[in-house]
């Protein structure tokens, strides 16, 4: 049962993500506050990986407990990638996938960018309390330059969902941020060989960044 401790049963609401209707300004996404409940959040919080430090980590980098090995699970459920791949109109079928987290935000981090064309779809899952900062909210961007030109903000609060394909117009950035700002990054991406590659990059960059930020 969501909500207790033991044997940990997260429930992504699949219905509310199902009737959500997809935004094309600027780009395809969807955003779903409430896919996750308070409760599950509470429980992937206090087993999330005691990371500590800034930067993008595998889950792997760090020791965690059932309720975030619950949501991961989920996250990677055919289910989930169902509703997903109806929505954006991409075929997720066997494709491969990679998650990471975040746990601190630094200044510098949030410029504009957009994702890896080995990534077909991103999911950012958000665990934070209510978000009273002014930085740290993520902007979906119409340009690649102006982190004003902005069609919507999504702030990084608690149970939030922000799902969009990985195109080449997807810019993206939030204003500059310092402190805790725990986000859960999921991708379907292309193929075995890109994952591998980004894995292996993903295990030397947090060795140094656990071992010398």
């Amino acid at each position: 049962m969501a909500g207790t401790r033991g044997t940990i049963v997260v429930i992504l609401d699949l219905q509310r993500l199902s009737e959500t209707p997809v935004s094309d300004d600027p780009f395809e996404h969807l955003i779903v506050p409430g896919f996750l409940a308070k409760a599950d959040v509470d429980n992937i919080n206090a087993d999330y990986p005691m990371l500590g430090k800034p930067g993008s980590f595998p889950v792997s980098a760090a020791p965690s407990g059932p309720g975030f090995k619950a949501v991961l699970d989920e996250l990677r459920s055919t289910a989930f990638a169902s509703v997903l791949e109806t929505k954006f109109h991409v075929d997720l079928a066997g494709k491969p996938t990679m998650a990471t987290v975040r746990d601190r935000c630094r200044r510098q981090d949030g410029k504009i960018h957009r994702d890896s064309g080995g990534k077909l779809v991103t999911v950012l899952v958000y665990l934070n309390a209510s978000w009273n900062a002014d930085g740290g909210r993520l902007r979906l961007l119409r340009d690649a330059e102006n982190i004003d030109n902005y069609a919507t903000e999504v702030p990084p609060e608690a149970g939030t969902l922000r799902a969009f394909p990985c195109t080449e117009n997807a810019w993206h950035g939030h204003k500059p941020f310092e402190g805790q700002r725990r986000t859960i990054q999921f991708n379907w991406v292309r193929s075995r060989r890109y994952l591998i590659r980004e894995q292996l990059r993903h295990r030397l960059s947090s060795a140094i960044k656990l071992k010398f930020a």
